[in-house]
């Protein structure tokens, strides 16, 4: 059984960003990239700026499906969160949770100061800090009345609305969580280093791998971040296939993985 992989996208995007995937992650992954409400075949619905609005908006898609087979989180900075705050909200349900919590570019929750949030910056100051990080396409900055500052923008000031929210209810609830969170950063990442992934650790009573792959804060994009998190779903499936119990009357011997 192939380990469905749920993908999570940063603040103010749709899912463009996991096209490539189902090929990079290579066998054994199914993709399932996870929409937003407020942003392509979703534009119409409003947007979630808190926690409650969110689990209204995903919980029931992924619940459903929980008890299935084993399935893995991957969310890349907004999503990381987006990806934390389901897999508590499923443990909580008395749900199965994810064999894996996958998080890229996301600093963990208690390393971002309250000070640092950017929701409620001036426009000048948002475009100023998306012009750093690399999120707007070229000459979108110099183009005012352009489409995207018109449609990116205000998903984008909502999404980093929703990053507050998720990080300030994550804070509240605290509690390690007992499932292996992988945590990964860019090589050239100006946003997110290595002290604020590596804080983690916190987050889990299990083991908390940093890896680095190649890139700014918009290495999902390339092509090593889901050959990374491919690799990782199939070991996850293969620790889930040990842990099966076998059936009266199997051998009871397995074969090496």
């Amino acid at each position: 059984m192939d380990v469905r992989l749920y993908c999570f996208a940063h603040a103010g995007a749709g899912v463009s960003s996991f096209g490539r995937w189902p090929r990079r992650c290579g066998p054994g992954v199914e993709v399932v990239p996870m929409l937003l409400p407020g942003r392509d075949s979703r534009r119409h619905e409003p947007r979630p700026t808190g926690r409650r609005a969110l689990l209204d908006a995903l919980f029931d898609d992924i619940a459903g499906a929980a008890a299935d087979g084993p399935y893995v989180f991957y969310g890349h900075s907004l999503g990381g969160m987006v990806a934390h705050t389901l897999t508590r909200a499923l443990l909580d349900a008395g749900l199965p949770g994810p064999r894996l919590l996958a998080v890229g570019g996301c600093p963990a929750p208690h390393t971002v100061r309250a000070a640092a949030a950017t929701d409620d910056l001036g426009d000048d100051e948002l475009l100023r800090f998306v012009g750093d990080v690399g999120s707007a396409p070229d000459g979108a900055l110099a183009e005012p009345d352009s489409v995207w500052h018109r449609t990116v923008l205000p998903v984008l000031r909502d999404d980093l609305k929703l990053a507050r929210s998720l990080r300030a209810a994550a804070l509240d609830t605290g509690g390690r969580l007992p499932v292996p969170v992988l945590a990964v950063g860019g090589s050239h990442d100006p946003v997110v280093g290595a002290r604020a992934l590596d804080g983690w650790q916190r987050w889990t009573d299990e083991r908390c791998v940093r890896r680095t792959v190649p890139g700014d804060h918009f290495f999902v994009r390339g092509p090593e971040l889901p050959r990374l998190i491919g690799r990782a779903c199939r070991v996850a499936a293969r620790i889930d296939a040990s842990r099966v119990p076998l059936a009266a009357g199997a051998p009871t011997s397995r074969p090496a993985p």
